[in-house]
């Protein structure tokens, strides 16, 4: 199934593994908000917990239909993910993303942290006030 992209970190245009990874591969369809969610501060980079309640802020990007099977599996590299793998660091879920401004839902494809590490979030992390990885600083 071919689903938009929601990006919150490292992979957001302008920041460090967007080039790499989706520069000149993607086309960004703009600013979203995905319900439901938290940020936590990992090193290095972060990781969308599930919390009702909380919002974290990203970017909508679409990959052509000939590059989408190639990016999505150079993405679950990067982000440590392989289905029913319990020593992961995240998964990649289905998720409805608000765009914004007042733009229509979109179904994405968005990497949130794995129960295992979630949990340790939960207990010990450094959650990101506001869900915005760039306004941490």
């Amino acid at each position: 199934m071919t689903l938009a992209l929601f990006v919150y970190g490292t992979l957001r245009p302008g920041e460090r593994n967007h080039g790499v990874f989706l520069g000149g591969r993607t086309r960004l369809v703009g600013p979203g908000l995905l319900d439901g969610a938290v940020l936590y501060d990992g090193p290095g980079h972060p990781y969308a917990v599930e919390e009702p309640g909380g919002v974290v802020h990203g970017e909508l990007l679409t990959a052509p239909p000939e590059a989408y099977e190639e990016l999505l599996a150079g993405l679950d590299r990067l982000e440590g993910y392989v289905p029913g793998d319990p020593a992961g660091l995240y998964e990649r879920v289905e998720r409805t993303v608000a765009r914004v401004p007042g733009g229509q839902p979109v179904r994405a494809w968005v990497y949130v942290a794995a129960p295992a590490v979630a949990a340790r979030l939960r207990e010990r992390g450094r959650l990101i006030a506001g869900g915005d990885w760039r306004a941490r600083r």
